[in-house]
């Protein structure tokens, strides 16, 4: 593992967008809201504040929606309601933490890893640098 945190162990590529999402410990409470940082089939990270942050082995609900990709360029929003265990909690300031969440079942897709006709990960990869 590397000392700034970072790892390649992962066997999935994760999905990097900042995108809300709702967790709470019980779904008939109120739910907190945070900010998604990456996603996988199996697992998230996302930011939130600290007066409602989970604790690490905690079980929480949460609520989010993920860019689908489709064959055309076009993309639509899959929304999810999923259960998990909250593996880490990791200080980004006195004031936000940043939560990685394990879910007890997986996506039925692999966000980071979605491809269209061509091959690309995303529309956005096609994009060419403007020149000034």
């Amino acid at each position: 593992m590397e000392m700034d945190g970072n790892s390649d162990r992962r066997i999935e590529k994760r999905l990097c967008y900042y995108w809300p999402i709702w967790f709470a410990e019980d779904f008939n409470e109120t739910l907190a809201q945070g900010q998604m940082a990456d996603v996988s089939s199996a697992a998230a990270a996302f930011t939130c504040y600290s007066d409602c942050c989970p604790s690490p082995g905690q079980q929480i609900t949460t609520r989010f929606s993920v860019p689908r990709y489709g064959p055309d360029d076009s993309f639509d929003m899959a929304d999810f309601t999923c259960t998990g265990l909250v593996s880490r909690v990791d200080s980004v300031s006195s004031f936000l933490r940043r939560v990685a969440v394990k879910f007890i079942r997986p996506l039925p897709f692999r966000p980071g890893e979605q491809e269209d006709a061509e091959g690309l990960s995303h529309p956005a990869e096609r994009l060419e640098p403007v020149e000034a």
